[in-house]
């Protein structure tokens, strides 16, 4: 795994010690992109692991959290370059990045390139419900979309659970303000028409409450939305914890309940908490690359790794590319009626 030492808001050290997490714990070898002097120091930080595990590319230059993207993409020898460019060059199996997401989007897409009949690619987040997890997409690649960009991601979403979380025949939603046909904007009533005649399990509109519901395992929308619902949701999460806590701690007899509760509590912490998901796929590249939160801990980061090796591992891509053939046959024949 090419793994983006500079990423994030916390620096190299946070980084390397979720790399060297995911080398212990999870058995991956990991290649860290950056400045070869500092990223050696903090490495040097966890002596014993073994032999080829851990490996240092030098990448001198940075692109910083707030950095336009135009400016980015001049940085050859950036940390984001170096490992976008080993997945390109086959040196490294997926690329994973808690920095600068459009630069991380854009550089890789003008690096890989996107898969046949990908027009626009998508990150793709995993939130938890009450028996299991749904996937988001799009959650912040893309502000503004055309209908055909909703079907793809569609595609891209239900391959992904399939391959990943082996959801046989995962059901699909499309975000719209109301769960009858005719509501909507025109964009969300026109990717419902393709969608309801394509091969998916599409099971219609959904609205916000079924984001954690468990309706369906796939939610499609475009980017402008998902990155908001997505960052809602964490925020809300934070504060829910932030005021049980509070009020756990109010007596003495809450505070009784709450150590004897304690176990559950962390059980609860751990299912919603963003840091045991890692990042977000992009979906539709020519290669596996995961972005992470800005703001990622070291076990968000191991499980960031953890994630861009399971991309890697599922073969989605593949089959990807083959679904998206199947509906833009369906795509060609209603335009052709159309124009009939």
């Amino acid at each position: 795994m090419a793994v983006d030492a500079l990423g994030g808001d916390h620096g190299a050290g946070v980084v390397v010690e979720g790399a060297v997490a995911a080398v212990r714990e999870l058995g991956l070898r990991v290649v860290l992109t950056g400045p070869d002097a500092l990223v050696r120091v903090e490495l040097a930080r966890y002596p014993g692991l073994p032999p080829g595990a851990v490996e240092v590319v030098d990448a001198p230059d940075a692109i910083d959290m707030g950095e336009s993207v135009s400016r980015a993409t001049l940085k050859k020898r950036s940390s984001i370059h170096v490992a976008v460019e080993m997945v390109r060059d086959g040196t490294a199996q997926a690329f994973f990045s808690a920095g600068n997401t459009a630069a991380c989007w854009t550089v890789a897409k003008l690096t890989l390139g996107t898969l046949e009949e990908v027009d626009r690619p998508a990150l793709a987040a995993v939130v938890p419900h009450r028996t299991g997890r749904t996937v988001l997409l799009d959650v912040g690649a893309n502000a503004n979309c055309k209908a055909r960009h909703l079907e793809e991601f569609a595609v891209m979403g239900t391959e992904y659970t399939r391959a990943v979380f082996h959801i046989e025949n995962p059901r699909v939603g499309l975000m719209s303000m109301g769960e009858e046909e005719t509501k909507g904007n025109e964009l969300t009533k026109e990717v419902h028409e393709v969608l309801k005649d394509s091969s998916l399990n599409f099971v219609g509109n959904v609205e916000g409450h079924d984001l954690f519901s468990g309706k369906v395992d796939v939610v499609v929308m475009d980017g402008f939305t998902g990155n908001v619902a997505l960052k809602a949701s964490e925020t809300l999460a934070e504060s829910l914890m932030h005021v049980i806590r509070e009020e756990l701690e109010a007596t003495p007899v809450r505070k009784l309940g709450a150590l004897l509760s304690r176990g559950a509590f962390r059980a609860v912490k751990r299912r919603i908490d963003p840091s045991e998901y890692g990042g977000a796929p992009l979906l539709g590249l020519g290669g596996c690359c995961v972005i992470g939160h800005g703001k990622s801990s070291p076990v968000a980061i191991k499980h960031g790794i953890r994630v861009a090796a399971e991309f890697y591992t599922s073969g989605v891509n593949r089959r990807i590319e083959q679904e998206l053939k199947e509906l833009g046959a369906v795509r060609d024949q209603r335009e052709a009626e159309a124009d009939a």
